[in-house]
């Protein structure tokens, strides 16, 4: 009976190991988060994951980015990239079903994951712990990570961190990096024509620095000036 008994106990830790691990991840993000309520992130995973991706070729390589407050960021970003990304982010609790239900049927369509459907919450979480690699199983550890930051913060500061954060090019992240990048001033300065450019650039962010003359870049642009106007701000 002492056999089959021993075996039986390394069968329940063969699946309790694994759920033990994953619960101590979740409580690690949960922590994290906590602590970036009234704390600024020094670096993401995704800003490391390409700043070793440039030490590649050049082992003095540095990401660009500066924390700037959030009423130091001109209001036409902000719009801006709302408008862009995600209309419904004042209203949503960190996603949206909809854009999500159409994302799934595209890569039904495509038979691979070629779209999210994420919203801004959902993007930050991703920047914040996962890698850019897509799949179904990141994608839930995606929308665990948005509910804890939905819980512990209010939009203003998911706000405030997306766009100190986020990718604007190769090596350049956070509003006041892309703006002085693109355009040689402050993130507190931008125009509604430099913002609505800035925003449209955000799904491909590293095409675009190379490419920024592009004709869809332009009509592009001239839609999200078109919508800025109706974004409401957080």
């Amino acid at each position: 009976m002492s056999k089959p008994a021993g075996k039986w106990r390394w069968v329940k830790w063969i699946f309790i190991v694994p759920i033990l691990l994953f619960l101590a991840v979740q409580l690690y993000f949960f922590l994290q988060i906590w602590w970036w309520v009234d704390h600024n992130p020094s670096m993401t995973s995704f800003m490391r994951q390409q700043q070793s991706a440039l030490r590649e070729k050049n082992p003095k390589a540095n990401i660009q980015q500066l924390w700037v407050p959030y009423n130091r960021i001109s209001n036409n970003l902000k719009r801006a990239i709302i408008a862009s990304e995600d209309a419904n982010f004042s209203e949503h609790e960190g996603v949206d079903w909809e854009a999500m239900q159409k994302a799934y049927e595209k890569n039904n369509k495509k038979k691979k994951v070629v779209s999210g459907g994420s919203t801004i919450t959902q993007q930050l979480a991703k920047n914040l712990f996962l890698s850019g690699s897509r799949s179904y199983l990141r994608k839930g550890e995606e929308l665990i990570i948005t509910f804890m930051l939905e819980t512990l913060m209010d939009k203003e500061r998911i706000f405030e961190i997306y766009l100190n954060v986020v990718e604007f090019g190769t090596g350049t992240f956070g509003a006041e990096a892309a703006a002085r990048h693109y355009y040689g001033v402050s993130a507190a300065n931008l125009n509604a024509m430099q913002a609505a450019k800035l925003a449209v650039m955000l799904p491909n962010p590293r095409y675009f620095d190379k490419h920024r003359d592009s004709n869809y870049l332009a009509r592009r642009t001239a839609v999200i000036l078109r919508r800025m106007n109706s974004a409401e701000l957080p």
